[in-house]
């Protein structure tokens, strides 16, 4: 059997210096930053069917509702009492700490992907 190996090199100019980047040689902090933006993304993800569960009334009892409730509710949890929130399930609600929850855990996991990687001259 053989074995392709592929490189990819990136070279980058401009007015005062040449870049040469290899691909296959990313820094650590950068895989770190990704891995916050995944994080982030599925956190956001499981709040945002929260929302449109609540919006839509759905059944606690069902299955699917109920994993995405269970799920989510850590994550939402410490944002209940902004507005003065009471759990009622099977009743449609448009829950405004939950899109407050998302819009912060997108600012905070953002926020630590780019610190990670400050140090880079071009974003992740």
């Amino acid at each position: 059997m053989s074995e392709i190996t592929r490189e990819t090199r990136t070279v980058e100019t401009s007015n005062d210096n040449t870049e040469v980047r290899d691909d296959s040689q990313v820094p650590e902090s950068t895989v770190v930053a990704r891995i916050v933006y995944i994080i982030t993304s599925i956190i956001a993800t499981l709040l945002a069917f929260r929302v449109l569960l609540s919006l839509l009334g759905a059944n606690r009892e069902n299955a699917f509702a109920d994993l995405i409730y269970t799920l989510s509710y850590p994550f939402a949890a410490p944002f209940f009492g902004l507005f003065s929130y009471e759990p009622q399930y099977g009743q449609s609600r448009f829950e405004l700490e939950t899109i407050f929850a998302i819009f912060i855990y997108l600012l905070v996991g953002g926020l630590i992907a780019r610190l990670l990687t400050i140090k880079h001259k071009e974003p992740v």
